[in-house]
């Protein structure tokens, strides 16, 4: 009988991913965390308490991995009987409801989902929304402006895409103070984890109310405004049922809210730390575009998507991967690459191109992209040209991030405002 040989296939290091990504200093320099991580390889094994993932860290390997028809959204399109996250026995139902949405489904399921909300969403919709955002810009600006010291989270980068959201959802106006704070308190970013959502339940339960309230209202009293154009988005006969509905609105208040908030914040800090940058921004404004490009390669909004799960064995960068694998893709790291971008870890607002993977790609990418792009393209010229001497009101090493692995954001950003004129103090 033949003795068996060894597979010569490299097996991941094995490391807690997560601690390593939630340390304070990797938060506030994640260049050299996501560096190290690269460094160990393609693939990390990562073990968590309810969980085991096989961690990608390289860009190469990342779109790989989101262009492959052998890599499943849905755990339970996986023929080996395994539970995706959302059938574990202790997960809330109100969760399943809201974070069983598209994201989580694989073609035909997904492709059906995603072309109804794409009859509702257009990027048509989100470019009529500019003058809009820019008069909500202009007043929350105006509030902060009698302040000494302003909040760019609390005072710009939160309320204005609540605000946005709320009013292209159409929730009627006497509610919307009501809804902005339910809201606020759902999308609480010390809430955006497993046990964040668990103590936060009551308020997810009275978000369901208020949304199969306002998709209720949208059925009898139709307007202009995006609960109507999904309650009505039809698909030769198809329509979202109840529950896709109220799956479909959570997705995009998260799509449309979170990214937002932590682009504005984390980009204006960027900028601050970049003064060559932010000058070059003041003296050809032109470039706001491919600057929003690259403060979302940069800053990295968002560090992660969705699980992914193999359906079949296969192999990733030279790494075995079994059957039933569940994949976390690090989006943040793969950005941060140095064999796909020159001077990775340099800010370049004329980067062009830049093929970053910051709203994910293909199938999946984000629908809340275009309504991101459009409020910071707008809120950022907006606050550097209003405050022509605005500089960090805390040193840097006081600024406090939010300890997530999958988001990227700050807690808040103090920032003075100087005199007219004044430039920024470096």
């Amino acid at each position: 009988m033949s003795t068996p040989v060894e597979s010569s296939t490299p097996k991941p290091v094995r490391l807690d991913v997560q601690r390593e990504l939630e340390r304070p200093e990797a938060r506030a320099d994640p260049f050299a965390a996501y560096a190290r991580l690269r460094r160990l390889g393609p693939v990390l094994h990562w073990r968590s308490w309810f969980t085991e993932s096989l961690v990608i860290t390289r860009y190469e390997d990342v779109m790989n991995v989101l262009r492959d028809p052998r890599i499943a959204n849905d755990r339970r399109n996986v023929a080996d009987g395994g539970k995706g996250p959302l059938e574990r026995w202790w997960m809330p139902s109100i969760m399943k409801l809201f974070l069983g949405s598209m994201v989580m489904k694989d073609p035909p399921d997904h492709r059906r989902l995603r072309n109804l909300v794409q009859k509702a969403f257009t990027p048509a919709m989100v470019e009529r929304l500019n003058g809009r955002v820019e008069q909500i810009t202009a007043d929350l600006l105006d509030a902060a402006a009698n302040k000494p010291v302003l909040d760019l989270i609390a005072d710009l980068a939160l309320p204005l895409p609540l605000t946005v959201i709320s009013e292209m959802l159409g929730v009627p106006e006497p509610e919307r103070m009501q809804f902005r704070k339910l809201l606020g308190q759902v999308l609480d970013p010390g809430a955006m984890n497993l046990a964040g959502f668990v103590f936060n339940y009551a308020n997810m339960v009275r978000l369901n109310r208020f949304l199969r309230r306002l998709v209720q209202l949208r059925r009898e009293q139709p307007g202009d405004d995006l609960v109507t154009a999904l309650v009505h988005a039809d698909e030769g006969g198809d329509r979202l049922s109840e529950d896709e509905l109220i799956s479909m609105v959570f997705l995009l208040l998260f799509a449309g809210h979170e990214t937002t908030v932590n682009l504005i914040g984390n980009g204006v800090l960027a900028l601050l730390q970049h003064p060559d940058q932010l000058q070059l921004l003041r003296d050809r404004p032109e470039l706001i575009d491919t600057a929003i490009e690259e403060l979302l390669r940069f800053t990295n909004p968002v560090g992660t998507v969705s699980p992914r799960f193999a359906r079949e064995d296969l192999e990733i960068a030279g790494v075995r991967i079994p059957r039933g694998s569940t994949l976390t893709l690090l989006l943040a790291s793969a950005n941060l690459d140095e064999t796909a971008f020159a001077a990775a870890d340099r800010l370049d607002i004329t980067r062009n191109p830049n093929r970053h993977v910051a709203f994910g790609f293909g199938a999946h990418y984000c629908l809340g992209a275009p309504l991101a792009r459009v409020e910071a393209r707008i809120a950022i010229p907006a606050l550097l040209q209003r405050f022509p001497g605005l500089r960090l009101a805390v040193p840097a090493d006081k600024i406090r991030w939010r300890a997530s692995m999958g988001l990227r954001g700050l807690e808040s950003l103090p920032l003075s405002v100087a005199a007219a004129g004044q430039r920024l103090a470096t």
